[in-house]
């Protein structure tokens, strides 16, 4: 007697989607708040289902942040949650008020970048059901922690050259981080842009 085998769908073979969890989200009838960061950026969507294909009402890159002045490495903590601040702001305008968050394969972890851009997405009034203590602390919000790490290396210079060396050839001042990150924070809220 021949055994039958059965083909899974093609995304859940390449390990793309989990469909359990996908059903999930559907059957909460909520637009998707989707975080996907890589290792030098982020993207932040909102994702609505669509039978003939799920819509993208928004979306956001943290490349954007060039524009607004922003210098610093694009994929850290500070600059995922001025990420998630750009997309809920475009989000309120087009009058999004509510969200599921969806990671993706991704394991979730506290303090993430994941979960700092999911706290910039919910301080623009945005609601996403999540627990508070998931999320990172103001500081490292703020970079405070990048501030720390540059005071002790600069002890050694050596180091720091090394470490910094793009800022540097840059004339980028990594000290400065919190100043900037409250800037282009202001600008996003006000709705400033250089684009």
């Amino acid at each position: 007697m021949k055994q039958r085998s059965i083909i899974k769908f093609r995304r859940k073979r390449e390990g793309k989607t989990n469909y359990k969890k996908r059903l999930k989200f559907l059957q909460a009838g909520k637009p998707r708040l989707v975080i996907r960061p890589s290792l030098k950026n982020i993207t932040a969507q909102i994702i609505e289902y669509n039978p003939q294909g799920d819509k993208t009402v928004v979306s956001v890159h943290s490349r954007e942040l060039d524009k607004l002045g922003w210098k610093f490495n694009k994929g850290n903590i500070p600059a995922a949650y001025l990420t998630g601040v750009m997309l809920g702001k475009k989000a309120a305008e087009k009058g999004i008020k509510e969200a599921i968050l969806d990671i993706g394969l991704a394991s979730p972890v506290k303090g993430s970048r994941a979960f700092a851009c999911l706290k910039g997405v919910i301080d623009t009034g945005v609601k996403v059901p999540v627990s508070e203590e998931i999320l990172p602390k103001e500081d490292r919000i703020k970079g405070d922690h990048v501030i720390k790490f540059v005071s002790v290396l600069k002890e050694n210079q050596e180091k720091y050259s090394k470490q910094f060396s793009g800022y540097t050839k840059s004339n980028i001042d990594p000290l400065k981080i919190t100043t900037i990150f409250e800037e282009i924070k202001n600008k996003i809220l006000k709705g400033v842009s250089n684009a």
